[in-house]
């Protein structure tokens, strides 16, 4: 069982630095059409600094931001499951935004009488200034183990 009283915690804020050819990187993998997302001129020439960030990018920032947060609570990754993700956005994040992620565990809870616990987890984001960019919000499922008859 997770213990509930990780509710509240979560690891040190981590900042980053969102960089240009990650997101020309990930707009390719995904097969983005639209060249604002991969190419700087055309950025530009739609009013943006640089490249936008596309809504789930920020994902992935947030994952290397607390990369053993769920170990750190016992959480076996072989048994997770991904339930549910969203954001909120305060405005547009570009190619060269210093970021500081900042994410807690909000709840843990647990359904089908135990077999599976629930951990939401919520992420602000910031830029260097301190404003609010973004908040991101995350469910997973953790499958506990079934027990083996024999020993049961």
């Amino acid at each position: 069982m997770i213990d509930r009283g990780v509710v509240g915690t979560g690891p040190e804020p981590v900042t980053l630095t969102v960089e240009r050819g990650r997101l020309q990187f990930f707009g390719r993998v995904l097969g983005v059409a639209d060249g604002v997302f991969v190419d700087p001129a055309a950025a530009r020439a739609a009013g943006h600094p640089d490249l936008p960030v596309p809504p789930t990018f920020l994902f992935g920032l947030d994952l290397e931001a607390a990369p053993g947060l769920l170990n750190a609570i016992g959480v076996d990754l072989s048994r997770v499951l991904h339930v549910e993700q969203g954001f909120t956005y305060h405005r547009t994040v570009h190619a060269g935004d210093r970021l500081t992620f900042a994410p807690v565990i909000t709840d843990v809870y647990s359904r089908q009488g135990g077999a599976l616990e629930f951990v939401v987890r919520d992420t602000r984001v910031t830029d260097a200034s301190g404003e609010p960019v973004a908040e991101l919000h995350q469910v997973i499922a953790v499958r506990r183990p079934v027990p083996d008859k024999e020993s049961a």
